[in-house]
């Protein structure tokens, strides 16, 4: 049901509803006492999203009101299942104490405000993260013909910009795969979060840049196009509006250059499956493969290297040579990996202090993080005995000196402060002497209670009495019933306050007078401590750039040393990073499935891969189940580890920067957009021909599958010609159409190989192993032998297969008509026949702006004369 209008609603539910107003596209955590309260539609989709009970408060306007609530204490878990359900939840706290409510009359409801806006991408709270992932928001912006994209993880305070075309948009994004994206009305994103089309004006974002950073201009940060300032500007005005001006301490934005990243699509990043597995999870991927980082900043530095391998030569030598050196010294690796250990995530700390959510812990999560990281420094430099390479010698400069911050926050805190400072504690005794007096004070006031206590009990006589202390009364004399009519005397001492079942409840002048002297001297104490808090927090903000810069260096030294723990445990080898097209490496493996034959005590077999010059496009056939699609991907993932920084899973590997990645591998359908398994296949291969260069690598799996044979091999006999003659790039291309190994003898740089298989005994044993040639046949009966079909069924297969064949012997097969066609070049380079007709060369004479609009009538009716529709 919908929120009815306000006119009539009690005073608490007037608020309600006007406060509900304010984000009408949430669902509204209302705070009233220790729970939050859902009401009418918020309820209903929450009680469905939590699996809790949906009941009723009342009536307004002559309809029940449905309703839900969680517990504050526990609201962090249900937060995550709402998010994950696709919610986007505002939270409106009590802005005054009820006391302030109550002198403005009985009725009067404390005041409440939305102080914060939780959406996918602005989570800073560790239990509704993934401590190794980034949680990025992102935000699209246009200006002429460019697009701006700039992103950040709230949860660690990076931002980055890109300026970029259309056409690298969907891989960008793919790249990123932000929590939530932001774009203009009408952008046409189903996905994304629509703001008004103005909050993404270049000028806009400029001044908000600005005013952010507080700085007179943007030059120090680097040249922005204007629709990465669009972009970042859009950005933060929506971190602005969801955590209601408490703005997060980002980093200075960093503006990425196009082409910088290997550019690898979705479909690519799936069918390889980079990060996640087909099933959707981390487990199974390349990712989940290679990650030994022992660190949350470390693996998401990983994951962003993964995801964006670098397409300069130098910069991944300079990876290569830092991954070297830890490889060379397992000692320094070991005692690397161990001071990394004992390192909090100081990127997360951070975020959570600078937009006011974070507590004493992060404090300390600082002070021991800064404290890791300059021991590290100093071990690192006491351990070489070579010479550092450059990389990690500018990433030790990253840690800076925080030798005062250090000794203000372990002078300040207790050895392990406590997550929460609502209750106090995490002040160090010593560090205040005012306060240790009021804590004194405190302590000293309970051992006077429990001395009260006693001799209450000998004054009454009353063994069982006690002085307990609750959030309505306070400190007070409790004692059964049977007990109680002595205290109710008049001349007693003791003061009447509540009857329960069982007991009565009384207090006393001087239990009052102790009691607010305890009170007080707690209620400052915690006063006291809160002051120093603030004052630590803003002294490490203050520090926040320099704190960011050493958070960075901790996750590019746990990676070099993770990538390194991964060489020398699996015997990966440093591949050779050229300028150039080569491609050659010499018994390459697949990581995910080698190490899932390990677990299966089976071997893996390695193979070579060659696409040199000579060589470039590779026509692989064989059998289902031989290998081949396993052969296609541990290429195209060697390349990827090659130049995100990584060791390769080979014996040795030279390889030319790759630009641009495609893998068309085991399509599948889309059903949601209306489209087949082979419709995706055209799309995904269209896409390959329009955005492939020569220094691309290609990797395409049985192209034509899913339609007719004659209609699947004439497409993918063009394609493969179009890769070898216009595209010239670096491929690998496997079929079970064996009449395309008739093209070896026309393009000179097409070479053909094929997985070895064995019959032993009317069995097939497949390999795996690759050899120059081409496959004798398909075995396409043996693989469905083996996959279960029944005798009868297998059978009938074979005798319709000795037909067919017959039946190609007499024909010549489905190419025959084949051997005389023209190159595919000379098919695509000739001139078109000109197409000549009246009605034509009468529309080429037209001069518009010379017509009157009489001429112009009047030459609409020659012109349907002339198609013959007069």
């Amino acid at each position: 049901m919908n929120a009815p209008a306000a006119p009539q609603a009690t005073p608490m539910m007037a608020q309600y509803l006007a406060i509900k107003a304010q984000a009408s596209d949430c669902l509204l955590f209302y705070r009233m006492g220790d729970f939050y309260e859902l009401f009418f539609d918020d309820a209903v989709a929450a009680a469905a999203t939590l699996d809790i009970a949906l009941t009723k408060r009342g009536q307004h306007l002559g309809q029940d009101i449905p309703m839900c609530g969680v517990p504050v204490h526990a609201a962090e878990t249900y937060l995550a299942r709402l998010i994950r359900g696709g919610h986007r939840v505002a939270i409106a706290e009590q802005t005054e104490d009820p006391a302030e409510a109550k002198k403005r009359g009985s009725k009067s409801v404390v005041a409440r405000d939305i102080v914060r806006v939780v959406t996918p991408g602005t989570l800073t709270e560790d239990a509704l993260l993934d401590a190794r992932a980034h949680n990025y928001l992102a935000a699209l912006a246009i200006a002429g013909d460019r697009l701006g994209l700039a992103w950040c993880d709230v949860s660690t305070g990076s931002f980055q910009t890109l300026a970029l075309d259309a056409a690298t948009l969907d891989a960008e994004l793919a790249r990123l795969s932000p929590a939530e994206l932001i774009a203009p009305e009408g952008f046409g994103a189903a996905s994304a979060t629509a703001l008004p089309r103005d909050r993404f004006e270049s000028g806009r974002g400029e001044q908000a840049l600005l005013r952010h950073f507080g700085v007179a201009t943007l030059d120090g940060f680097g040249a922005f196009h204007r629709a990465e300032l669009g972009a970042a500007g859009a950005l933060l005005s929506y971190l602005e509006e969801t955590g209601k001006a408490a703005l997060p301490q980002l980093s200075p934005p960093q503006p990425q250059r196009a082409g910088s990243a290997m550019l690898i699509d979705a479909a690519t990043r799936a069918s390889l499956e980079l990060t996640r597995s087909a099933a959707g999870t981390r487990g199974g991927s390349l990712l989940d493969a290679i990650d030994r980082t022992v660190t949350g900043a470390g693996a998401r530095r990983l994951a962003d290297d993964l995801a964006a391998p670098l397409t300069d030569a130098a910069a991944v030598q300079a990876r290569h040579d830092m991954v070297a050196w830890f490889v060379e010294d397992a000692i320094t690796r070991s005692r690397t990996r161990e001071a990394l250990r004992r390192a909090p995530d100081l990127e997360r700390a951070l975020s959570r202090l600078s937009v006011g959510r974070g507590g004493p812990r992060d404090l300390g999560m600082i002070r021991d993080g800064l404290r890791a990281a300059i021991e590290l420094k100093a071990m690192l430099g006491r351990a070489a005995t070579v010479e550092l390479p450059p990389l990690l010698r500018a990433t030790l400069a990253e840690v800076g000196a925080h030798a005062p911050l250090i000794e203000a926050l372990a002078a300040a805190l207790v050895e392990e402060p406590p997550l929460d400072g609502a209750n106090g504690g995490y002040i160090a005794a010593g560090y205040d002497p005012a306060l240790d007096e009021l804590r004194a004070a405190s302590a000293d006031g309970r051992r006077l209670i429990a001395a009260l206590e006693a001799r209450y009990r000998e004054a009454t006589g009353i063994a069982g009495l006690k002085v307990r202390h609750n959030n309505v009364l306070g400190y007070h004399v409790e004692v059964t019933q049977k007990h109680a009519d002595a205290l109710l005397v008049a001349d007693s001492g003791f003061v009447h306050r509540q009857t329960l079942a069982g007991v009565m409840r009384f207090g006393t002048p001087e239990l009052h007078a102790l009691a607010t002297k305890i009170l007080h001297a707690h209620d400052h104490a915690l006063a006291a401590e809160a002051a120093h808090f603030e004052a630590l927090r803003a002294q490490v903000l203050g520090d926040g750039g320099s704190i960011r810069a050493t958070a960075g260096a901790l996750a590019r030294i746990d990676v070099a040393a993770a990538l390194a723990e991964l060489a020398a445990s699996e015997g990966w080898t440093r591949p050779q990073v050229t300028e150039d097209c080569d491609f050659a490496i010499e018994r390459g493996r697949h990581p995910v499935v080698e190490a899932a034959l390990r677990r299966a005590r089976e071997p893996f077999v390695a193979n070579d891969c060659d696409l040199g010059p000579a060589s470039r496009l590779w026509l692989v056939t064989g059998p289902n189940m031989a290998g081949k699609s396993t052969f296609l991907r541990q290429n195209a993932l060697v390349a990827v580890l090659a130049q995100m920084g990584s060791f390769v899973p080979a014996a040795a590997a030279t390889l030319g920067i790759v630009d641009k990645l495609f893998s068309r591998v085991g399509a599948s359908d889309n059903l949601a957009q209306g489209r087949s398994t082979f419709m995706v296949e055209m799309v995904e291969t269209a896409a390959i021909l329009a955005q492939a260069t020569r220094r691309s690598l290609v990797i395409l799996d049985e192209v034509g599958r899913g339609t007719s044979t004659y209609d699947g091999l004439a497409i993918a006999w063009a394609v493969l010609e179009a890769v070898h003659d216009d595209l010239a790039c670096r491929c690998l291309f496997a079929t079970h159409y064996h009449e395309l190994t008739r093209l070896a003898d026309r393009l000179d740089c097409l070479s053909l190989h094929t997985v070895k298989v064995r019959e032993w005994k009317g069995e097939l044993v497949f390999l795996h192993e690759l050899t120059a040639g081409a496959a004798d046949r398909s075995y396409g009966l043996a693989v469905a032998k083996l996959a279960g079909l029944p005798a009868p069924v297998i059978a009938r297969a074979g005798e319709v297969l000795g037909r067919l064949e017959a039946g190609k012997a007499k024909t010549g097969g489905l190419a025959a008509a084949l051997d005389e066609l023209p190159l595919f070049a000379a098919v695509a380079r000739a001139e078109p026949s000109p197409i000549v007709d009246d009605l034509r060369a009468r529309l080429d004479a037209i001069r518009p702006d010379e017509l009157s609009p009489r001429e112009a009538l009047e030459l609409l009716y020659e012109l349907k004369a002339l198609r013959g529709d007069g």
